[in-house]
């Protein structure tokens, strides 16, 4: 005989994570049609609250059923380690843009073409991400699509394929995606510009560069014009900025000292106009992105929660009591109503009707009946869900074959209890036991980790030993 293995405690979920597991199961049952829901709707109304309260246990409790939970952990760990590869070419980009942008210091640098490559692909995006933002109604962007897309490939769970489309259709109730992704994608590029400004330090600090600027058509007034402008916002911050000699004498070789101006006037600008946006745009992102998921709630009167309030809270329970009390209350004609005094409990499925039942009790030991009626069954799971025994014992007659309802009612009573034994009875008198069934009674049983045995348990069900 083999003692029931404990079912593992479920790991605790912030409140986003409920919305999260609530919002896929919705979707699951959308795709695939109704769950078996039954058990987890009786867990939701012994556990009480408003409608969402109840729509949110129910949920819960089919997501850990299904192992669902498990699998959005799976998709955050992919998601983490989905960051830290983008920030890795976050990292490499910052760096080819610095590098691009200086060269190895054998040829003068082009200011403005360098600029042009510190910031070109920088701006572009940006204009890209705020287009989107404004004109789409998102900031989702290549790169959230992309963290998306690899936070699915490196969960590495199937169950997690609902996770991404309920994560989104969760945030857009409150447009709440646009915040989030854009977070992602300004760190992004927060971090490339980081990078691009140290790459340009650390570029500066070892070699000699000289600047100049180049050009065909313009004129020389009309670069120094741009460069002083530029030059503004990161004068007011301290960097510097070449004067209009040193900007005229840079057509050419510039000097020592333009070239140090040049150094301050170039990392400046890339500060002002590449770094400080993406900073300003990841807090703004940040903070909405925080702020709306605390404001976040389940909403139950959308359609698609409507059958099921009228299931987990029926509108004679939610208008309350109109008729007075009758004189007495119906019991169930096998067994006793339970309420709550029994710590141990013995219940028979199925039984053939030629056998004596109950047996003898020992006192404290309550005698559930036998389960025959669908009416039965849900009337003994309610009441076991509310008042769990410590001990159940539950009789099966093993010349019967353990088909999955059997197996699944079997599952649901061992759930009610704190420690659970299935009774294998003995043939009646001139009846064999086909080995062969048996066998798949034990096998059965041993898969779904429940205690079984021929002698009756009466001894277990009193003093919870053998």
């Amino acid at each position: 005989m083999r003692n029931r293995v404990p079912a593992p405690q479920p790991t605790p979920l912030s409140p986003f994570d409920r919305l999260w597991l609530t919002e896929a199961v919705r979707l699951r049952e959308q795709h695939a049609g109704p769950l078996e829901d039954g058990e987890a709707n009786r867990h939701a109304r012994q556990q009480g609250g408003d409608a969402a309260d109840l729509i949110e246990a129910r949920a819960l409790w089919l997501a850990r059923r299904d192992g669902l939970d498990q699998a959005l952990r799976h998709w955050q760990q992919g998601a983490r380690l989905a960051r830290y590869l983008l920030a890795a070419l976050a990292l490499f980009i910052g760096a080819g843009l610095a590098y691009s942008a200086l060269g190895d210091g054998v040829r003068p640098v082009n200011v403005f073409w360098a600029l042009g490559s510190l910031l070109g692909l920088n701006l572009l995006t940006l204009l890209g991400w705020l287009a989107g933002f404004v004109f789409a109604g998102d900031g989702n962007g290549a790169l959230g699509r992309l963290w998306l897309w690899l936070s699915r490939l490196l969960a590495r769970d199937a169950r997690a394929a609902h996770l991404a489309p309920a994560l989104l259709s969760l945030l857009e109730q409150r447009r709440l995606s646009r915040w989030l992704l854009g977070s992602g994608a300004n760190s992004f590029w927060l971090l490339a510009m980081s990078a691009a400004l140290l790459g340009l330090l650390a570029l500066m600090a070892t070699r000699q560069y000289g600047f100049v600027w180049e050009t065909t058509i313009l004129g020389e007034r009309t670069f120094i014009g741009l460069t002083q402008a530029l030059g503004v916002v990161p004068g007011l911050l301290g960097f510097s900025t070449p004067d209009a000699g040193q900007i005229a004498a840079s057509s050419g070789v510039a000097t020592p000292d333009a070239r140090h101006a040049w150094a301050g006037w170039l990392v400046g600008v890339t500060l002002v106009y590449g770094w400080l946006p993406r900073a300003l745009l990841t807090a703004l992102c940040g903070w909405r992105w925080r702020r709306g998921r605390a404001a976040l709630r389940l909403d139950p009167s959308l359609p698609a929660y409507r059958l099921l309030r009228e299931r987990l809270q029926p509108s004679s329970e939610r208008l309350g009591i109109a008729d007075p009390a009758p004189a007495a209350l119906h019991a169930p004609a096998s067994g006793r109503q339970l309420d709550g005094s029994e710590g141990a409990v013995l219940v028979a499925i199925e039984l053939d009707p030629h056998v004596s039942w109950p047996p003898a009790l020992p006192a404290g030991i309550a005698d559930a009946g036998v389960l025959d009626e669908r009416e039965q069954r849900h009337r003994l799971l309610d009441q076991l869900t509310r008042y769990p025994p410590e001990r159940l014992a539950i009789a099966c007659d093993p010349r019967r074959s353990p088909d999955r309802g059997t197996l699944g009612l079997i599952g649901e009573l061992s759930r009610c209890a704190g420690q659970t034994r299935v009774w294998l009875l003995q043939p009646l008198t001139g009846q064999a036991l086909d080995s062969a069934r048996l066998g798949d009674w034990h096998d059965a049983l041993d898969r779904l980790g429940i205690a079984h045995q021929a002698a009756a348990p009466l001894q277990w069900l009193e003093t919870g030993h053998d």
